[in-house]
C-alpha cells in the first residue's frame, strides 16, 4: 500500500482504465473507510450508491458524456440524505424539524458526503487504484439520474467518483501555492501581492496545458474557471435541491 503521504501528495484525476476489475477486498476497504467518516453531530447525513452494472454505468454516461463513467470498475454516488433520520423518527415518535428547509441542512449533508468522497479517494489512492471524481453527476440531469438511481424524497446527490484499475498516469496538475491558500491568523490583507501570485499561478497554468502530456489547450486558469461558472449559473440547482424535497428558505 502506498503511504498516506504518497496517496495525497501525488494524487491525480485518473480518466482511463484497465478492464480488470478493483477486487472486493479493496472495495471493502473503501467502503470502511466511507463508513468512518467524521460528520456533523455524527448524523451521518450522507449515503453512497455504489454502480457496478455496466448497463446502468452507460446510462449514466449517455447523460454525462464523462467516459470514465463506464470504463471505472466502480462508480460511486455520494449524496445528502436526510431519508434514514425520518424513517427512524418517525417510528419513534420523535417530532423532525424542517433541518432540511434552512441553508444549513444542504450544507452540512454536502460537507458530510463530500468527506465521505474524499476518504474513498485516499483509501483508493492507498491501495494503487486510480480515482476521478465527477461533479457533473451533480448539475447535468438532476431529475434523470436521481428518477435512474430510486432515490427517495430527502435525498440529493452531491458527487460521483470513478474508481478502477488506472490506465495512465497524467502529469500532476499545478496547484495554487501554499501562500495563497494557507493563511495565518486571519485572511491575508494585501490584495496588490495576493493578486501578483495569482497571476503567477495563471501563468503557470497556462504553461502547464500547453506542454503536459496527452491533449493540450490554451487554456489559461482564470478564464477557464470564470467561464465554468458562467455555464453553471444555468444549473438552476435551487430549483433541483426544492424538487428532492430541499428548500433552504433560512
Amino acid at each position: 500500500m502506498k503511504s498516506v503521504k504518497e496517496s495525497l501528495l501525488n494524487r491525480r484525476s485518473i480518466r482511463r482504465y484497465e478492464r480488470e476489475a478493483v477486487t472486493d477486498e479493496q472495495m471493502q476497504l473503501i467502503y470502511e473507510a466511507i463508513r468512518n467518516t467524521p460528520t456533523s453531530y455524527n448524523g451521518q447525513q450522507f449515503s453512497v450508491i455504489d454502480v457496478t452494472d455496466q448497463a446502468v454505468k452507460e446510462q449514466i454516461y449517455a447523460l454525462t458524456n464523462q467516459k470514465q463513467i463506464k470504463t471505472c470498475s466502480h462508480f460511486l454516488l455520494f449524496m445528502i440524505d436526510y431519508h434514514k433520520i425520518r424513517l427512524i423518527s418517525e417510528a419513534k415518535n420523535i417530532d423532525m424539524p424542517d433541518f432540511e428547509h434552512t441553508a444549513d441542512g444542504p450544507i452540512v449533508g454536502v460537507v458530510d458526503a463530500t468527506l465521505a468522497m474524499m476518504g474513498a479517494v485516499t483509501m483508493a489512492e492507498s491501495l494503487g487504484l486510480g480515482t476521478c471524481p465527477i461533479g457533473y453527476a451533480r448539475t447535468v440531469a438532476p431529475e434523470a439520474l436521481s428518477s435512474m438511481m430510486k432515490l427517495p424524497d430527502k435525498t440529493f446527490i452531491v458527487c460521483g467518483l470513478a474508481i478502477g484499475v488506472p490506465r495512465e498516469m497524467p502529469d500532476l496538475k499545478p496547484k495554487q501555492p501554499l501562500s495563497l491558500v494557507i493563511h495565518k491568523d486571519h485572511y491575508r490583507q494585501d490584495d496588490d501581492a495576493m493578486l501578483e501570485e495569482l497571476k503567477e499561478y495563471d501563468a503557470i497554468v497556462s504553461n502547464y496545458n500547453q506542454t503536459r502530456e496527452g491533449a493540450k489547450t490554451d487554456n489559461d486558469w482564470a478564464s477557464h474557471i470564470v467561464g465554468y461558472y458562467r455555464e453553471a449559473m444555468q444549473y438552476r440547482m435551487l430549483r433541483a435541491l426544492q424538487r428532492r424535497g430541499f428548500d433552504p428558505a433560512r
